[in-house]
């Protein structure tokens, strides 16, 4: 997945680089700038003073020290005046300056903050999907292996909106099946385990009933199987009917049904679409795509399949007869599967909007 949001605390993150939201001084603040700051460091301060500041929108790198980084891109992000003084695309210059930085240091793994959501007032929501179209266009046009990480330390900070998460809580209780009630191996009715009945007791022989047991009956060996038919007879009959089987088992081999590679290419021939623009649709790395398209029984993830269904745009029983071709289905035992049919049935297939959605309900995010 080219594209990755986690939780976590981004001086934490082992990567090759981590974007500090900085201020414009670059001599360390508040938020996330003061804590890289002190996670790296005092040498840090000292080489951030040798850059004489930085203006909002550009960036600068400097040394991670005690950070689990080699770098830290420092970019001041624009405080928040209600919209119409190009806070927009500031924020925007922020994070393809810090990329391209990222870029010319070679740097395969950066990190970034939310840029400018905290102190600095820009809304949450709109500096998310800023940082999100961003990123993803510059690793799509110009840093295809580039593997980028949206570090949240707060989930709340991409919460959807209320509506939503309210049909989405609802569509969940009435689909959602608890996995342990479902499964008939272990429980029946009313959910009481299935106990098997015993069989007949048996008396243990005793030294005063031992005399009356009879001795165990020696096992008979034959030269015969069943039906007194010679076991030579017997083992060439068996090899007979078990090259019968070969054959009516290469027959059907020979009619194998599309696989999943072979719908997913065909289904972006239909829909008139580019390898490269369902790849990126569905937030999947280059590399995995050409393995996919140049082996054709290819055995992707169950979240790879869905973020194809979701990039072309299936309606609900195609997604699920692409899953089956890679040996998966939805199930309403899964509240992943559940919040992704919900977006099919409703016809949303932006998979940015179906991210933020999984990763607030604390589920495994599409792509790969």
């Amino acid at each position: 997945m080219p594209l990755q949001i986690i939780r976590n605390d981004i001086t934490k993150v082992e990567c090759d680089a981590i974007v500090n939201a900085a201020n414009t001084g670059l001599l360390g603040g508040g938020g996330v700038d003061g804590a890289i700051h002190r996670a790296a460091g005092p040498e840090l301060l000292e080489e951030c003073r040798l850059l004489h500041g930085c203006k909002t929108g550009q960036a600068k790198i400097t040394g991670g020290y005690k950070l689990p980084c080699k770098y830290v891109i420092h970019t001041p992000g624009p405080i928040w005046q209600g919209g119409n003084s190009g806070e927009e695309e500031l924020l925007r210059s922020c994070y393809v300056n810090s990329l391209k930085l990222a870029k010319k240091y070679d740097c395969h793994t950066v990190a970034f903050p939310l840029i400018s959501a905290g102190v600095y007032g820009y809304p949450k929501k709109q500096a998310v999907k800023i940082a999100y179209d961003t990123i993803s266009s510059f690793i799509a046009e110009e840093a295809p292996d580039m593997l980028v990480y949206m570090v949240i330390f707060d989930k709340d900070i991409v919460n959807i909106s209320e509506k939503l998460y309210s049909e989405l809580t609802s569509f969940i209780d009435d689909k959602y099946v608890d996995e342990m009630k479902s499964d008939n191996s272990l429980f029946g009715e009313r959910n009481v385990p299935i106990i098997e009945e015993p069989r007949a007791n048996y008396e243990i022989p005793t030294p005063e009933t031992a005399d009356e047991c009879e001795p165990p009956k020696r096992r008979k060996f034959s030269l015969f199987g069943k039906g007194n038919v010679p076991l030579q007879k017997a083992a060439i009959a068996e090899q007979s009917a078990a090259a019968g089987i070969n054959v009516q088992l290469e027959t059907m081999l020979k009619s194998i049904d599309e696989s999943f590679s072979e719908m997913l290419l065909r289904k972006i021939d239909e829909k008139n679409m580019k390898d490269s623009e369902c790849y990126k649709k569905a937030n999947i790395d280059r590399k995995l795509f050409s393995k996919i398209r140049s082996d054709r029984l290819y055995k992707p993830s169950k979240n790879t399949v869905i973020a194809f269904a979701i990039a072309l745009e299936l309606p609900l029983d195609e997604t699920k007869e692409m899953l089956r071709k890679a040996g998966f289905a939805l199930s309403h035992s899964s509240k992943s599967d559940i919040i992704i049919e919900y977006f099919i049935i409703n016809g949303i297939y932006d998979i940015f909007t179906i991210n933020e959605t999984l990763f607030c309900f604390d589920q495994k995010l599409l792509g790969a």
